[in-house]
């Protein structure tokens, strides 16, 4: 589901105009990214936590020549845990 998709459908079910929804999908989005990168997490109850990891410094191989040992320097990236509703609504059997 695109945002777009995500937007019209919301817009269908409340009556809102679509760019209404569309825009305050969008600050919904840019808050969680603004959080993310002050280092704090974001708790959507019965959704998940996104939460930023710390990857730590590794040695790896350069795929075009494997004998070269290349440094991957630590890096900062984003997590995302599923709640429990949601985990068990996936989960589900098919």
């Amino acid at each position: 589901m695109t945002k777009r998709e995500l937007a019209i459908r919301i817009a269908s079910e409340t009556k809102l105009p679509q760019q209404a929804v569309k825009e305050v999908i969008q600050k919904t989005l840019d808050y969680i990214i603004e959080s993310l990168t002050a280092g704090k997490s974001v708790e959507l109850r019965n959704f998940g936590v996104f939460k930023v990891r710390t990857r730590k410094a590794r040695l790896g191989r350069n795929p075009n020549k494997p004998e070269q040992e290349v440094r991957i320097p630590a890096k900062r990236v984003p997590d995302f845990k599923p709640g429990r509703i949601m985990r068990a609504k996936v989960e589900r059997p098919l």
